[in-house]
């Protein structure tokens, strides 16, 4: 496909803010989840020829074995969650290093998903991670060694992804000094499953100091947290 037709195809179904990082700090992400894999593919390489960098997330493996032929040789890959969530850039292309630091915390093994998706969007946005996992209620005691490596960094900001009741934001919330945002992941069953339990539980919190996100939404956690942790690291820059 010629670069004319590739363009033209592209228009016919995107409309890409290619300055999106620039004005607002956050960068586009890919939303591979109900496109083709010839859609995302014309995205990835539309953000990769104008920014030299693009964030997918919600990736099938069909969506992911695509990628891979078409840009294999030609990028690097970061690979989150077992390809669910991807990093391809052209070489030599990082992201700023804007000086935040953000915490993540995941109540279990199962919410890593939509954990690293937070946990890519927050790199892609110049800032460090610090992490922990399966550290939820069911063993509470396995929260506070990696709790206070976040607190003696220091982060600027803690994502709390957890499913099932949705406890350990709250938890963390009533300990710390900095924001918290509660992540609810659709880990779960019964009834309150599908992560209702969850959200319900982190929007009724006493501990204060918490915000909460929707169910799964991992990039919009990592929008926050990466806008939070940014403008502390330039306060301190300017001190």
């Amino acid at each position: 496909m010629s670069m004319t037709s590739a363009r033209e195809y592209l228009e016919r179904f995107a409309n890409l803010d290619l300055g999106r990082a620039a004005r607002s700090g956050v960068p586009e992400v890919v939303l591979a989840e109900g496109k083709t894999a010839e859609q995302t593919m014309a995205i990835a390489r539309r953000m990769l020829d104008q920014v030299g960098r693009v964030l997918i997330s919600r990736v099938s493996p069909e969506v992911r074995a695509a990628l891979q032929e078409a840009f294999a040789d030609t990028v690097e890959w970061t690979v989150y969650s077992e390809g669910r969530t991807l990093t391809l850039s052209k070489p030599g292309i990082a992201p700023p290093q804007r000086g935040g630091r953000v915490g993540v915390l995941t109540a279990g093994t199962g919410d890593l998903p939509v954990a690293e998706e937070a946990i890519a969007l927050c790199i892609e946005m110049g800032c460090a991670i610090w992490r922990a996992s399966d550290v939820g209620v069911a063993g509470l005691h396995r929260l506070f060694e990696p709790l206070r490596a976040m607190l003696d960094a220091p982060v600027d900001v803690i994502i709390v992804a957890a499913g099932m009741d949705g406890a350990l934001p709250s938890v963390v919330a009533g300990l710390v000094d900095v924001p918290v945002i509660g992540l609810p992941t659709s880990v779960g069953y019964g009834f309150g499953g599908g992560g209702v339990g969850a959200l319900t539980s982190m929007l009724q919190t006493c501990a204060p100091g918490l915000a909460v996100v929707n169910i799964d939404n991992g990039i919009g956690a990592g929008a926050i947290a990466g806008r939070i942790a940014n403008r502390a690291a330039d306060a301190r820059r300017l001190r």
